[in-house]
């Protein structure tokens, strides 16, 4: 599968160019583009045209945490997040706070009680008003999406979402190729209707794992059914699954998330129905209790933990401009488990 990069959180496309490697095309130090940076006298003038020259061919813009540097630093980071108690942002949310301290780093967090474009940009605010040297934002939407691409908020900004090249998670192709080898395993099992509980279309995420949903049944020549639509939590993969529970057709069903799969298990349970003897339900995340579950639940594994920690290294190469390598974005995997089987003939 395809793997991010990485980026400034100000667009899609290649790694803007860092003091490091502005000093490579320079030949000279990394604290020698710094001291040209930042106006300091003693350097020759030889180095300093050079340094310029690398600086105007490599299009090099200094950010505005990197220059505090050389004076003063807070080593304090912001971190945006929702109040949704979601397992999987909450789950990023953890492992930057430990991975920030292990960096060197003091968090200052805001949560949001709703993600829209103003709550976003007040957050921001509050966090530049901390003089916070960089921001992460748990935050996967088309606001958050926005907010980025479109407005310079003049320190680092690292941001959850898959179609920026900064992305914590694994991409858009990512998430569209998980969802499409799940659906593909309940093909292989012989189902024919599968029904999809779909994340909010508000969230790249979850568009990528409906569409890989719908072209799986498509290139098998099948017409994919309206899919249900949730909102992350466990509730609405409840309410979700009754729907779904009621369309005597469908022998499978594959949620965009595990938490809104635990609430289909429930429904389905009440109306009931076995799984997997009945129906086979595939989930997406493979949280900690998803091997607990009665029966243990199929579902796409993806690392969480290396989602937060991956966050911090990219943000500290950023506002250090260090040009450190950033570990790539782990691949997903289909965990196969207990909740799905053989379609059953009816």
């Amino acid at each position: 599968m395809k793997r991010a990069g990485v980026g400034t959180g100000g667009g899609a496309g290649r790694r803007p160019p860092v003091m490091a490697d502005v000093a490579r095309l320079a030949g000279v130090s990394h604290q020698t583009v710094s001291r040209v940076v930042n106006g300091q006298d003693h350097i020759r003038p030889e180095t300093r045209r050079r340094v310029e020259e690398a600086i105007q061919r490599l299009g090099y813009r200094p950010n505005k945490a990197a220059r505090t540097l050389v004076t003063t630093r807070t080593a304090t980071i912001g971190v945006i997040g929702t109040e949704g108690g979601l397992w999987g942002p909450d789950t990023i949310h953890r492992s930057v706070d430990h991975a920030a301290r292990q960096a060197g780093y003091f968090v200052s967090s805001v949560s949001l009680d709703a993600v829209s474009r103003e709550e976003l940009a007040s957050a921001v605010d509050h966090l530049l008003n901390q003089h916070v040297e960089g921001i992460i934002m748990i935050v996967g939407n088309d606001e958050a999406l926005e907010l980025v691409r479109n407005h310079d908020v003049g320190v680092p900004l690292v941001v959850c979402v898959g179609e920026l090249e900064t992305a914590l998670s694994p991409s858009d192709t990512e998430q569209y190729g998980a969802a499409r080898l799940a659906t593909r395993h309940l093909l292989e099992l012989g189902h024919v209707e599968i029904g999809h509980i779909a994340g909010p279309t508000a969230w790249p995420e979850a568009r990528a794992r409906e569409e890989g949903w719908r072209d799986e049944l498509v290139a098998a020549g099948l017409r994919p059914p309206q899919a249900v639509r949730g909102d992350w939590s466990a509730a609405s993969g409840y309410a979700a699954g009754r729907v779904l529970a009621a369309s005597p057709a469908v022998s499978a069903v594959f949620a965009a998330n595990d938490e809104m799969a635990l609430g289909a298990l429930r429904a389905l349970a009440e109306a009931g129905m076995r799984v997997p003897e009945d129906v086979s339900v595939v989930g997406f995340d493979d949280m900690p209790i998803a091997e607990f579950t009665i029966p243990p639940l199929t579902t796409v594994r993806q690392d969480l933990h290396a989602a937060g920690r991956r966050a911090v290294r990219i943000l500290d190469a950023m506002i250090t401009e260090s040009g450190a390598e950033v570990p790539p974005v782990p691949e997903l995997e289909l965990v196969v488990r207990a909740s799905t089987a053989r379609r059953p003939r009816r």
